[in-house]
């Protein structure tokens, strides 16, 4: 499952915070060409290590946001640490506008390309929009084929969502009862079936409910098990 790089990364990073040299440089060097994409993405133009300095930024961000990140947190790493890039490039972006004041506005790099900081200050927040609703699109398609493994599209979460406040509220105890309970989501997750009786002894929900909620019990249980690998589902629902 995809979910398996994700625990890796965690893995690594906690190895990292435990002092391991090693494992911090190649975590560094497996992820230089994201580093190198976001950064690359962010000024709209394509990047070369050792030559531009955006780069070498991007990359002490992502360093530093290695020691900052916190596991277990409504937030997975690689989304934590482009907003670190971001927000460094930008202190970047508004230095160079600075000296635009002192230098001509368009200057030639030494590749030929022509660099104007008033440019890269607009592609930068261009990038930033762009970007979330980027994230959140591919978010969506993710969590979309995810639920498609246990027989769910979409389109029937609109269908089997709870009209009523308390109805809806009894199916996220539900489904809050079942991610916390280690025995009960490794039996959905590897049979792909809700185990039911436990679920009606433990919450004390009848099983009809629990059998016309099912779709959406799934839904959400998913939903907040994996939400570091979606963070924007997981903000949106609320789930109280």
């Amino acid at each position: 499952m995809a979910y398996d790089s994700h625990q890796k990364l965690i893995d690594s990073i906690k190895k990292i915070k435990n002092g391991d040299l090693a494992a911090r440089d190649q975590l560094l060097n497996e992820y230089r060409p994201f580093i190198w994409k976001v950064a690359s993405g962010i000024c709209k133009r394509s990047l070369t290590w050792g030559v531009d300095d955006e780069l070498s930024v991007a990359l002490i961000a992502f360093n530093d946001a290695l020691d900052a990140y916190e596991p277990g947190k409504n937030v997975s790493f690689l989304t934590y640490s482009r907003v670190i890039i971001l927000n460094r490039l930008k202190d970047l972006f508004r230095k160079q506008a600075k000296l635009s004041n002192e230098v001509p506005f368009e200057t030639e790099l030494e590749n030929g390309e022509i660099f104007n900081p008033a440019d890269t200050k607009a592609a930068w927040e261009e990038y930033q929009n762009k970007t979330i609703e980027d994230e959140r699109q591919e978010e969506l398609e993710r969590y979309e084929k995810l639920i498609r493994d246990f027989g769910i599209e979409f389109e029937d979460l609109v269908e089997c969502s709870p009209k009523h406040r308390d109805s809806r509220e009894t199916l996220f105890t539900v489904a809050r009862t079942l991610v916390n309970n280690k025995e009960l989501m490794d039996h959905l997750l590897f049979r792909k079936q809700l185990p039911l009786n436990s679920l009606q002894d433990l919450t004390g929900v009848n099983r009809k409910t629990l059998e016309r909620g099912r779709k959406f019990i799934i839904a959400t249980a998913l939903a907040l098990y994996f939400k570091e690998d979606f963070i924007y589902l997981y903000s949106y629902i609320n789930f109280k």
